[in-house]
C-alpha cells in the first residue's frame, strides 16, 4: 500500500488553520482591548463606506471604512491604535462622521482592497438608505406581480455566487414587499434552515426557505445598513434604513431579536401611500360617517380610537388629522414612533431613554398653543390625565388604547387614575375597529349559506335596530382558495370593521353610576350604530369580504 502525500492539499489546510487561528486571537485580544472586533470574510462591506477612502491609503495604512449609516461609519484596521490609524480617523471625522474603530485580520483588509474594482459599476447611494434607480425598481415591480415571481426572482440570486448577491437579495426582498404592498417581512431561523415570510393583508405568507450560512451573511447586511450593532448577538435591537424610490422614501424599520437558534429579523415597511386614505375611504358606515364629521368639527373633546396592534388605529388618526388639516390650524401629535410623515404638521417622537416620555411631550405641546393634538397612545395616569384636560381645555385631542371595544376605553381609563366625573365631559367618541381581508373583485365566488350561518346571519340582522342599515340576508361570497393574478389567495386589500359610542347623557349617568363594559354598551343601543360584528355582517351581505374571514377576526356569534 503506497501512501501519497498531497502537498498542494496540506498547504491550503495549513493556510486555512492559520486564518481561523488568527481570527480567534484576534477576537480574544479585541474583546481585552475593549474595542470591537470584525471579521469582514464574512460580513458585507459597503461601497459608499468604500469611496471615502482611496485604494492606496487603504492599502498602506492597513485601514479601510466599511459600513456607513447615516454619518455613523465603521472603520476596519489591523492596528487601530496606531498613529496611522488615528490620523485618518481624524480627517474622517473632521468630515462630520462618528467612527467607530474595529480590529480585523489581514485576510479581512485585503477582502475589502479588493472590492474597490467594483466601485466603478456602482451607483453612489444616499447616505442610510439603499438607493435603486428609478429604471431599476419599475423593472422590479412590474416583474415582481406575484409570490411565485418573488420566490424564484430571490432563489436564482441566493444561489448566485457573486460577491455582492447578498445585498442585491436584501433589494429584491425589499422591493417584492413594496410590490405586492406587504406590511412587513419576517425572516425566521430554524434549527436547520431558515424561512422568510411576508405579511399580507394581514396574514403571514411562506416565501422560501434557505441555508443559515446565507443567513448570517443577510443578518450582517441588514444590521450594517440598519445602523445596528454587528458584535451583539444576545439582545434585541432596532434600527432603520430607507428606500428611495423615484421621489417617494419609503422607510424600512428593523427588529432583530435573539432567538433558539440564531437572531430573528422582522422589516416592517412604511409606504407612505398605505395611511394616504381619506375618512371616506376607511369602510365607515354612512350613520358613523356622519357623527364622527361632526365631532371632528368640534373645537375641543377627545376622539379614541382602540383595538389591538396591527388594527389600523394608525391610519383612521391620519385620516383624521388629513380630514382637520387647514392653514389656520396648528396640529401637534406626540408619536412612538413617528411612523409617517405629513407636511404642515408638528411631530414629535418620544424617547424613553432620555425621559421623553408621551406625559411630558403631550404637557410640552400643549404649551405650543396647538388646536390640535393627536396622543399615539395613552398608557398611564400621567399621560391619561394630561390628555383629559387638555380635552377640557379648548383642544381637539386624538389618541389610541389598547381596549378589546369602544365601551372598555370608558373603564380602562378609569383604571387609569381619571375622574369619571370629568371623563364623559371630556370623550365625545370612543371608537373600536379591526382590519378584515377584502375579496377579490375578480375571482370571488358566489355562495349559498348553509341553515345555520343563515341563522346566524339573521339574527345579527334583527338586533339591528335602525331599518335603514340593514341588508338582506341572501347570497353571501367566499374566496377562490386558488386565486388569482391579482390577489393572494382571493383576497386584495383590507377595510375596516368599525363600531362606536357617542357620550350623551345615558352614557354620563352609567359611567359615573357602574362604569362595567356591559352596562355602557346597554346604554348606548339607541344611538343606533352599529358595533363591528353587525358592521362585518352588512360588508358579508354586500360581498366586500367572506364570513369566514369576519370570523378570523370577529365573533359573529350573536351574544345574549
Amino acid at each position: 500500500m503506497v501512501i501519497q502525500f498531497d502537498e498542494d492539499k496540506q498547504k491550503i489546510q495549513y493556510q486555512k488553520l492559520r486564518e481561523e487561528e488568527e481570527e480567534k486571537f484576534l477576537e480574544i485580544a479585541a474583546s481585552n482591548q475593549q474595542i470591537p472586533y470584525i471579521d469582514l470574510s464574512i460580513h458585507p462591506i459597503d461601497n459608499d463606506a468604500l469611496r471615502l477612502m482611496d485604494e492606496k491609503e487603504a492599502t498602506s495604512s492597513q485601514t479601510v471604512p466599511f459600513t456607513i449609516t447615516g454619518k455613523k461609519l465603521g472603520v476596519a484596521s489591523r492596528n487601530p491604535s496606531s498613529e496611522t490609524t488615528k490620523a485618518i480617523a481624524g480627517k474622517l471625522q473632521a468630515k462630520g462622521f462618528i467612527i467607530t474603530l474595529y480590529l480585523t485580520s489581514k485576510k479581512s483588509i485585503d477582502k475589502a482592497i479588493s472590492k474597490y474594482k467594483e466601485l466603478s459599476f456602482s451607483a453612489e447611494s444616499l447616505e442610510g438608505s439603499i438607493e435603486m434607480s428609478p429604471e431599476a425598481i419599475a423593472s422590479l415591480i412590474n416583474e415582481l406581480t406575484s409570490l411565485p415571481a418573488v420566490i424564484e426572482k430571490i432563489k436564482s440570486n441566493l444561489s448566485d455566487k457573486k460577491s455582492y448577491r447578498i445585498s442585491r437579495v436584501v433589494e429584491i426582498m425589499v422591493a417584492g414587499a413594496i410590490a405586492l404592498d406587504a406590511s412587513d417581512i419576517h425572516i425566521e431561523p430554524e434549527e436547520t434552515y431558515v424561512r422568510i415570510r411576508y405579511r399580507l393583508d394581514g396574514v403571514l405568507n411562506n416565501i422560501l426557505e434557505f441555508d443559515l450560512p446565507t443567513f448570517h451573511q443577510l443578518l450582517a447586511r441588514i444590521k450594517l445598513i440598519s445602523g445596528m450593532k454587528l458584535n451583539i448577538k444576545d439582545e434585541a435591537q432596532d434600527g432603520r434604513f430607507s428606500v428611495k424610490i423615484k421621489d417617494t422614501d419609503i422607510e424600512i424599520r428593523a427588529s432583530v431579536i435573539p432567538g433558539a437558534y440564531s437572531e430573528s429579523i422582522v422589516l416592517r415597511i412604511l409606504n407612505p401611500k398605505s395611511i394616504s386614505l381619506t375618512l371616506d375611504k376607511l369602510g365607515l358606515s354612512e350613520k358613523l360617517m356622519t357623527s364622527l364629521n361632526r365631532e371632528i368639527g368640534r373645537p375641543n373633546g377627545m376622539i379614541l380610537t382602540t383595538g389591538p396592534t396591527g388594527s389600523g388605529k394608525t391610519t383612521t388618526l391620519y385620516a383624521f388629522l388629513r380630514q382637520v388639516h387647514n392653514p389656520e390650524t396648528k396640529i401637534i401629535t406626540i408619536e412612538d414612533p413617528i411612523e409617517y410623515h405629513l407636511p404642515g404638521i408638528v411631530q414629535t417622537q418620544t424617547d424613553t431613554d432620555r425621559g421623553y416620555t408621551f406625559a411630558l411631550g403631550l404637557r410640552a405641546a400643549v404649551r405650543q398653543d396647538p388646536d390640535i393634538i393627536m396622543v399615539g397612545e395613552i398608557r398611564d395616569n400621567e399621560t391619561a390625565e394630561v390628555a383629559v384636560n387638555a380635552a377640557l381645555t379648548g383642544h381637539l385631542v386624538f389618541s389610541t388604547l389598547h381596549t378589546n371595544n369602544a365601551a372598555g376605553a370608558f373603564p380602562r381609563l378609569i383604571d387609569l387614575g381619571v375622574n369619571p366625573k370629568v371623563l364623559t365631559s371630556a370623550i365625545t367618541v370612543s371608537m373600536a375597529q379591526r382590519l378584515i381581508r377584502k375579496l377579490c373583485e375578480n375571482c370571488k365566488q358566489e355562495k349559498i349559506p348553509t341553515p345555520a350561518e343563515r341563522s346566524s346571519l339573521e339574527k345579527i340582522m334583527s338586533s339591528i335596530k335602525d331599518e335603514s342599515q340593514k341588508a338582506p340576508v341572501g347570497k353571501i361570497f367566499d374566496a377562490n382558495p386558488k386565486g388569482c393574478e391579482k390577489c393572494h389567495n382571493g383576497y386584495k386589500g383590507r377595510i375596516g370593521v368599525y363600531e362606536a359610542i357617542l357620550t350623551d347623557e345615558k352614557i354620563e349617568q352609567v359611567v359615573i353610576a357602574n362604569p362595567s363594559e356591559r352596562e355602557i354598551k346597554k346604554a348606548a343601543e339607541d344611538q343606533g350604530i352599529l358595533d363591528m360584528t353587525q358592521d362585518g355582517v352588512i360588508k358579508v351581505l354586500k360581498g366586500v369580504t367572506s364570513l369566514s374571514e369576519l370570523s378570523r377576526v370577529v365573533n359573529v356569534n350573536l351574544e345574549p
